[in-house]
């Protein structure tokens, strides 16, 4: 049956525009020796361990960023790839470690909190206690209102939602089949969220450098769809060139939040201790990702390029498990199975893992620009016609169930073909959708075929997704494996086919959606 299907499915390649298209080949004894080198010789699990458990928080240009750059640069050389380093795609900015936190409440009664500081903020001046005082909301007439009661203070803002999240709402899901051929594009709704959402985080910038000039000596957050312990942890714009570095912040759990504002509320003293000793890193404000190559074998199809890729960079308060060191591990065990294959690409392959994609995404964008043009006035290189695809993956630690098309139909077929064998594993579904939201997009934005994997969410958006809860327990092992092969399989079909794969109009010029001047 499985031969029979396959046979269906590769005859399946009819027509394109009319003309009788060209028969989709697929190698099945190569998809076989990949899927028997990974089910034997795994090394996913001690790749995600030590980009996690080793390298530690992967902040942009931090201490632990730079030893997974380390690892990796040494992980890929031992392997046998070419060109493979650190490459610099433009400025970032300041790096940013945690070297000591502390936040304890210490009226009415002691009770230790809980708490991660938000990223590139300011250390306290040693241990301090401070009563705690409500805000409104964070415009400035709030702030106004205020009045000089701030000094001396650790400001929270009134909680909107009094409740945390209903325990009957479940953290992890799979796909069911039936929606997966037909998920929803969600690109433009995502650049709208974020064209509306830069406003309002630019004048909480503002506000908290007012509160800080006001006399507040620390402010107190928290994310309000978390329960169970698990802290949101993100940062400011205190990296960038031209922004300062705001006020000590803490992040705390959403149930010591909601109890801290029900004291307010019933009008008790309130006295918070806290300790937080951030450092910030000058001495190299260059941005890197980090590449390598299996270099192309055929003297004519040898120059044109297949990448693949994530980013390596994650938030502070985890380890960055499934945001992004999953996507990062399954593309480096894809490499790993092409080489221990001993596989000789007629393309070039060529894996990058990126930085900054937490703030920007900038390395990618910055790659894309130093290397194939700017969307802003398309311009393009040369470079940029001998790439045939990118493929992404930055959806947590799911199995892949297929691929979003993003909105080029002209890959259906090929890319049918493609998941055909692996039909068992689960991933048999195409999307026309176009999603948004990560690395692959810097590529789309110049007329380069970029695709993002479809992934079972698990606990991605609900848990894991930038908070202290990001670690290598909550990495589902098996689903990632899964997923190692089908990359490996896409990566090495678009290496060895005849053609490039097709491409959709080149996009007019426009301001790309995370060419902004403020980070997320």
């Amino acid at each position: 049956m499985r031969k029979l299907f396959l046979l269906v499915t590769v005859s399946a390649s009819f027509f394109s525009d009319g003309l009788f298209a060209q028969m989709e080949k697929v190698d099945t004894v190569m998809m076989r020796k990949i899927r028997e080198e990974e089910n034997n010789h795994s090394q996913l699990a001690s790749i995600a361990h030590n980009l996690t458990d080793v390298c530690g928080p992967r902040l942009t240009n931090s201490p632990g960023y730079r030893s997974a750059i380390k690892w990796i640069t040494q992980t890929f050389k031992e392997w046998g790839l070419q060109n493979a380093g650190p490459e610099a795609w433009g400025e970032f900015g300041r790096g940013w470690s945690t070297e000591n936190a502390y936040l304890a409440m210490r009226k009415p009664y002691y009770e230790n909190m809980i708490a991660y500081p938000s990223a590139w903020t300011k250390s306290t001046p040693g241990r301090i206690s401070a009563a705690v005082q409500f805000i409104d909301s964070y415009d400035s007439a709030s702030i106004a209102k205020l009045g000089d009661s701030v000094k001396g203070k650790i400001i929270m803002r009134r909680p909107n939602i009094p409740a945390i999240k209903s325990p009957f709402d479940t953290f992890a899901t799979r796909y069911p089949d039936t929606v997966l051929d037909k998920l929803p594009d969600d690109y433009m709704l995502r650049r709208s969220e974020i064209d509306s959402f830069m406003p309002v985080v630019k004048s909480q910038y503002q506000a908290k450098l007012n509160l800080e000039a006001k006399g507040a000596v620390a402010l107190i957050s928290s994310r309000p769809d978390l329960r169970d312990g698990t802290v949101g942890a993100q940062g400011g714009p205190g990296y960038k060139k031209g922004y300062k570095a705001t006020m000590p912040e803490m992040l705390i759990t959403r149930e010591d939040y909601l109890k801290l504002a029900r004291l307010l509320n019933d009008k008790k003293q309130v006295q918070l201790e806290i300790d937080v000793q951030n450092k910030f890193y000058d001495d190299d404000l260059t941005g890197y990702n980090v590449v390598g190559e299996i270099t192309g074998t055929d003297p004519v199809l040898k120059n044109q390029v297949v990448i693949l890729g994530g980013h390596l960079d994650s938030w502070h308060a985890g380890t960055g498990a499934t945001d992004n060191a999953a996507g990062c591990a399954v593309m480096m065990e894809a490499l790993r199975l092409l080489k221990a294959l001993n596989v000789h690409p007629r393309r070039t392959i060529r894996i990058a893992l990126w930085g900054g994609e937490e703030q920007g995404p900038y390395g990618s964008f910055g790659y894309v620009k130093k290397h194939y043009g700017n969307p802003k006035d398309m311009k393009l290189t040369a470079e940029q016609k001998n790439v045939s695809a990118y493929f992404n993956l930055d959806n947590g630690s799911g199995k892949i169930r297929g691929i979003y098309l993003q909105n080029n139909e002209k890959v259906r077929d090929i890319f049918s073909t493609w998941l055909a064998p692996f039909a068992d594993l689960g991933a048999a579904h195409i999307t026309g959708s176009n999603t948004g939201s990560t690395d692959h997009l810097s590529f789309d934005a110049v007329g380069i075929p970029g695709f993002e994997f479809i992934q079972d969410p698990l606990e991605y958006e609900t848990r894991t997704h930038h908070t202290n809860m990001d670690t290598y327990d909550h990495l589902s092992i098996d689903d990632l494996r899964q997923a190692s092969i089908i990359v490996a399989a896409f990566v090495y079909n678009t290496a060895m086919r005849d053609e490039m794969l097709p491409r959709k109009p080149l996009p007019k010029p426009e301001r790309f959606v995370f060419d902004t001047d403020f980070p997320f």
